[in-house]
């Protein structure tokens, strides 16, 4: 486990910048702060490697930030004969409890039933997951009968007939990402938000580096790795054309939109799942942070958008689908929020429908030694980092011990039974630390907004133990505001802004040009 003394240390942006200027040769070089990229970090600097990892924007900014919150093997895939995905996944799903058990918890879903053939044949289909799992099983699954699936959800619809009963994970994506950040550092690696990667560097026809630049004060920087891996989700191709610019587009763009709506849509703590909508898509309804979380959609989109804004139809979709499954009545206007995502998806032939393409990674290595992974699911983020570091150990020349991230425990780590005093909304934080900052000043102590569970202290810690550098950071990833409440979010952000200007050092003129540039993607938030 990582020693308590690592434990307290912060992720301080201008002491990490201090080792890069320093730093002569990397080991390895990971493009890329998303899951995937911070999973490949996390595992090299576990094995004992020189580590560095450098993000454009934030840590989890795009599609990592975005997703439907659910740590799970995807039934979807094993309705499509994925088996050895879902395998995999299921057994990812429950390492992931295991090293984080802060950040991920078993969660009951239920799939309610209203025709007379789906009560058997969820009940068998969700048998074959139960048995996928093995070992690592939350739960068997249960058939239940029509009174059973209204006690655990109560606001369904009436006509239910019965449900089936199965347990998966579920976890707070942005934060879990973070985790991963302050990991790596833990672990004596360099986590590096806002650093662009502008050019690849090539000795003797090999990529051996980079040139990156500090997006804050543009300072330009030349970084010398043993190996390079791209991991940089959504924008994959953007790298590899770096290296080769003429190769095939790799990725399929996918986007996911879900809705936010206050708990009263669906009490208690199930979720629900329908297997297939009228056009064959899956709807999930997941409680999160005392708020319902609806989702998703799947439409192909043609382009890679770091702020993707859902389409018309897709609101619609799922509008009409609460309405569907739901028994008391959702307007756009009880949206609490919308936020949008794209889903890096390997491509596999032309014209295939998103819906239908497999959640499996690749990983390729370039004539010049580019090594880059491509695809998967945040479920499978640990085995895609340990098969990509096992890849780039060949590619580098590198010698290092076997991945021990099976059995490491990530930043924060806390055993379930001593979290019962600490909000849900701040596990994988230094809670004590924040204590001690609202402690010092009452008024830090304070909630930033009535319908929103986070404090001011929370935000002071974050900008500086957590490279928060901007607003949307604090009240997008750091804390999950705009997500659970996009109106609280816009209301609260001159006050935030103004208390991040005293602790960044910054000056009244960046306040407000963050909060203009806040409220703009706010609105996009909004229903």
């Amino acid at each position: 486990m990582v020693s308590d003394l690592k434990q307290r240390n912060m992720m301080n942006r201008t002491k990490l910048l201090e080792t890069l200027r320093a730093e002569k040769q990397w080991d390895v070089l990971v493009v890329g702060g998303g899951a995937t990229g911070l999973g490949v970090a996390v595992d090299a600097a576990a094995r004992g490697l020189k580590t560095l990892l450098l993000e454009r924007h934030d840590f989890a900014k795009a599609t990592s930030s975005r997703s439907t919150k659910i740590a799970h093997g995807g039934v979807r895939y094993l309705q499509q004969g994925d088996i050895p995905l879902v395998y995999e996944a299921l057994h990812e799903r429950g390492l992931m409890i295991k090293n984080a058990p802060h950040l991920v918890h078993p969660l009951r879903y239920v799939v309610p039933t209203f025709k007379w053939w789906e009560l058997p044949f969820y009940g068998i289909g969700l048998k074959v997951y139960d048995a996928l799992s093995g070992f690592t099983s939350l739960g068997r699954s249960e058939i239940l009968s029509r009174a059973k699936a209204l006690e655990y959800l109560p606001t369904i619809r009436k006509e239910v007939n019965g449900g089936v009963l199965y347990m998966d994970g579920q976890f707070d994506d942005a934060r879990l990402a973070l985790t991963l950040a302050l990991t790596v550092s833990d672990l004596g690696g360099v986590p590096l938000n806002y650093t662009a990667v502008t050019a690849l560097t090539k000795t003797g026809g090999r990529v051996s580096g980079a040139v990156a630049r500090d997006e804050e004060t543009g300072e330009q920087f030349t970084v010398s790795a043993r190996v390079v891996v791209n991991a940089t989700g959504i924008f994959t191709d953007t790298i590899r054309h770096m290296d080769e610019p003429d190769a095939p587009h790799l990725l399929s763009v996918s986007q996911g939109v879900h809705i936010v709506v206050d708990r009263s849509y669906l009490p208690g703590t199930t979720a629900f799942m329908i297997p297939k909508t009228e056009d064959g898509r899956v709807l999930f309804g997941i409680p999160w942070h005392d708020r319902l979380v609806i989702g998703t959609t799947d439409i192909p989109r043609p382009e890679a958008e770091l702020e993707p804004r859902p389409l018309e139809e897709e609101i619609e979709f799922l509008v009409h689908h609460a309405n569907k499954y739901l028994t008391k009545p959702l307007e756009r206007k009880d949206v609490l929020a919308i936020f949008a995502g794209l889903r890096p998806l390997v491509a596999a032939g032309d014209g295939e429908q998103t819906k239908k393409l497999s959640r499996n990674h690749r990983i390729i290595v370039s004539d010049a030694g580019l090594v880059t992974v491509a695809g998967g699911k945040w479920t499978t983020y640990r085995r895609m980092a340990e098969q990509t570091v096992d890849r780039a150990l060949t590619v580098g020349g590198l010698k290092a011990k076997p991945c021990p991230t099976k059995h490491l425990p990530l930043h924060g780590y806390l055993n379930v039974s001593v979290t019962k005093d600490i909000p849900e909304t701040v596990y994988g934080t230094d809670w004590a630390e924040i204590k001690k900052i609202a402690a010092a000043d009452g008024q830090l102590a304070e909630k930033i907004h009535p319908n929103l569970p986070y404090t001011y202290a929370e935000i002071v810690w974050s900008a500086r133990a957590e490279q928060t550098r901007t607003l949307d950071d604090a009240l997008a990833r750091r804390t999950r505001a705009l997500l659970l409440d996009a109106r609280a979010a816009i209301e609260v952000a001159p006050k935030i802004a103004a208390l991040l200007a005293g602790e960044l050092g910054k000056d009244d003129a960046w306040a407000q040009k963050q909060t203009a540039e806040f409220v703009e993607l706010a609105k996009g938030y909004l229903p």
